[in-house]
């Protein structure tokens, strides 16, 4: 069985998507859609932007969504049993799945981005990773550095590799404590916001209204949810775990394993970058991992629509 999983926030690089856009008529429709309904270029962004313009959320996420969505366009749905997403790639994998029309997804990540680059102007809240630490020692630190402020587990997402999310002061306490209980290595990110954490609260309530304007039909291939961690086709389902999503942990690894559990034995991570493949090679040695970000990818696989 074959998965297509699709990337999140940080996967953005300047160019993203312009091959794609140059070689493919049916991607620079697509992405000629996306400026259309926005009302102004996110394009001009992912080919010509700066680090600095593509790196803010209401951007990114965008760019990543579009520029995935368009690779898997081109490749199409035959042979692919099962999908998933890291974070903002689940609503990528749902697009694709049939659960969200384009139109919809667009406005529906162009709000979600928009709403968590806001909240974390609200409740400032940074984020960090914990690698080479027991996934047991993790309650014993999250207690800890609790003291200090909200802090919990944003990404599980591959054995050895969590990040933490939550007030500054409690994650800077939980990065000073970690050695303490066995990580190897403890780091702050460079992030926007405290994703994955309850200071997206802010987030979740416009976001639950925005998704109430939108029609959310049931997904025609299973799409392995992050909050949940198994493989969801229920429109009623996919609504709440969209809303969780916000303020909830990925459980990226446990998702991986419940598809490996499920029978896929082949993922390709569809987009920017190779984040993905790298941490699910960590999470299942058997797992046949590729990729597929540029034109010349696309064409490779010799199925491009």
């Amino acid at each position: 069985m074959k998965a297509f999983v699709f990337p999140g926030q940080g996967s953005q690089y300047c160019g993203m998507g312009r091959d794609l856009y140059e070689s493919f008529p049916e991607a620079k429709a697509l992405l000629d859609r996306a400026d259309a309904i926005l009302g102004y270029s996110i394009t001009s962004i992912m080919f010509t932007g700066s680090e600095e313009e593509l790196k803010q959320t209401r951007y990114t996420q965008l760019a990543i969504f579009l520029h995935s969505y368009a690779a898997a366009t081109l490749l199409g749905r035959d042979g692919v049993s099962m999908a998933a997403g890291h974070s903002l790639g689940e609503y990528t994998a749902l697009c694709f799945a049939g659960a969200i029309s384009f139109e919809d997804a667009v406005r529906l990540v162009a709000k979600r981005g928009e709403l968590m680059q806001n909240a974390g102007q609200q409740n400032p809240g940074t984020m960090a990773a914990i690698i080479g630490m027991a996934d047991e020692a993790l309650d014993s630190l999250l207690q800890e550095a609790s003291a200090c402020g909200i802090v919990q587990a944003a990404n599980f997402n591959s054995p050895g590799q969590i990040v933490i999310s939550g007030d500054i002061a409690a994650v800077k306490k939980a990065v000073e404590l970690a050695p303490s209980k066995g990580a190897r290595m403890a780091k702050e990110l460079v992030v926007s916001g405290a994703f994955h954490s309850p200071l997206m609260k802010p987030a979740e309530k416009e976001l639950a209204e925005t998704l109430d304007t939108i029609s959310i039909r049931d997904a025609e291939i299973p799409v392995c949810m992050n909050v949940v961690a198994k493989p969801v086709t229920s429109a009623s389902e996919i609504r709440a775990n969209l809303i969780s999503q916000l303020t909830s942990s990925v459980l990226w690894s446990q998702s991986v394993q419940a598809m490996v559990d499920a029978g896929v034995t082949e993922f390709v991570e569809v987009g920017p970058q190779k984040v993905l493949q790298g941490l699910i090679k960590r999470i299942s040695k058997s797992a046949a991992c590729a990729g597929v970000d540029t034109a010349d990818q696309v064409a490779a696989t010799g199925n491009p629509a």
